[in-house]
């Protein structure tokens, strides 16, 4: 199967009568997704899907709105966030699922937004420097609700003529050695985990690739990792065999979704995953394990 395709899809079995529908992967505009909270509810609401993650990048700014038109519509809404975290030198992103102290992690968030601020403004301060007019407020508008960082840059380096297009701004200016780079201040993987520990939810590693080894899957074990996405529209058949092999392995709940952000990309609809209840009910018995008098969200 490739990434995104339908032929896995269209070979799943027939859901049972009564089953749930669930999805644990979905954005909003929240974070860098096409509808409102509300809106994706409704969507869900349509599309037959009766439990949803709300996952904005670095972003729980939806999951009140979320809930408030789940209750209505009768969809259950697990509140989450999806976390940019690195493993050395790679980006890795981290789900968090079953937060329970938003509050807490709104805090945390507040921080790693205060860090991509300072860098943005010192991106374009360097630029400045050196006779690349732009402005920052119009690098915080292109970004709006998603996390500000260096593509918003490119962005308003390409709107003003400075390059032709997203590539040659990196290119040009924002990659190590070039006049506007500024190291990424890091969230090891080991810290997002705990971030979201102390938030009162699970973390689980979204869309693992293939460099995502047993051993390094191992490692994230250690430091805390409770869970992997083992069903996503970017994972062949032989990555999830080997991924649900790896989560009994290690002792690992299993979790899936669409990573649904509204785009018309094949396999990319609500509810396309078929994650099981069980898989549902066994993450909600892991938190339950050191959060026992905490009401699962």
């Amino acid at each position: 199967m490739t990434p995104g395709g339908s032929s896995e899809a269209d070979a799943r079995p027939a859901r049972a009568p009564n089953a749930r529908r669930i999805d644990l992967h979905l954005h909003s505009t929240a974070s860098d997704g096409v509808l409102s909270p509300t809106e994706l509810v409704a969507a869900a609401e349509s599309s037959g899907v009766d439990v949803i993650a709300l996952t904005d990048h670095d972003s729980i700014g939806g999951i009140a709105e979320a809930r408030s038109a789940g209750a209505t519509a009768g969809v259950r809404i697990v509140a989450g966030v999806e976390l940019s975290a690195h493993d050395d030198e790679r980006e890795v992103h981290v789900l968090g699922l079953h937060v329970e102290r938003l509050e807490t992690l709104g805090v945390r968030l507040a921080d790693l937004a205060q860090a991509r601020h300072e860098r943005a403004r010192e991106i374009v301060e360097r630029l400045n420097a050196v006779g690349v007019r732009i402005e920052f407020e119009e690098v915080i508008a292109l970004a709006g609700a998603c996390a500000l960082g260096r593509p918003h840059v490119a962005r308003t380096l390409v709107a003003h003529g400075w390059a032709h297009d997203h590539r040659d701004a990196f290119d040009r200016y924002l990659l190590p050695g070039r006049p506007g780079y500024v190291a990424k201040r890091r969230l090891p993987v080991r810290d997002a985990t705990a971030i979201l520990h102390e938030a009162g939810g699970l973390a689980v590693l979204a869309h693992p690739s293939a460099d995502d080894s047993l051993e390094r899957l191992t490692a994230f074990a250690r430091d805390g990792l409770d869970g992997l996405e083992v069903v996503h529209p970017s994972l062949g058949a032989e990555d999830r065999l080997r991924l649900r092999a790896a989560a009994d392995h290690l002792g690992l709940v299993k979790s899936g979704g669409s990573d649904w952000h509204g785009l018309k990309d094949a396999g990319r609809r609500i509810g396309v995953e078929d994650v099981p209840a069980a898989w549902l009910d066994a993450q909600e018995a892991r938190v339950s394990v050191w959060r026992p008098h905490a009401q699962v969200a």
